[in-house]
């Protein structure tokens, strides 16, 4: 069993900074964020079960490249469900806050 370098034949995905809007520019609302987003979670964990499926049967051999989209995959939909969990929880304060 040889074991390739690590970083060879895998990408991690590029993370988008954010600018501040500038007067007279289109800026994207939360729901097409939110949406856009969620997508991206979404082709990750897809592409992590692409990969481990090609792994399973024997076309990958670089099972690091597996296991870091796995991690990818799974940190992505750990910070979905932490997000929805904090606004979930903020809208149930605003519901009971009295009037």
């Amino acid at each position: 069993m040889s074991i390739g370098p690590v970083g060879t034949s895998f990408a991690l995905p590029s993370v988008q900074s954010v600018q501040p809007a500038r007067a007279g520019e289109a800026t994207q609302n939360f729901g097409d964020r939110l949406s856009s987003a969620l997508e991206q979670v979404n082709a990750a964990q897809g592409q992590a079960t692409q990969s481990a499926r090609a792994w399973e049967m024997g076309v990958e051999t670089d099972l690091a490249a597996v296991m870091v989209e796995q991690q990818v995959a799974s940190l992505g939909f750990q910070l979905t469900l932490n997000v929805r969990n904090k606004a979930l929880g903020a809208y149930r304060d605003i519901m009971n806050m009295p009037v």
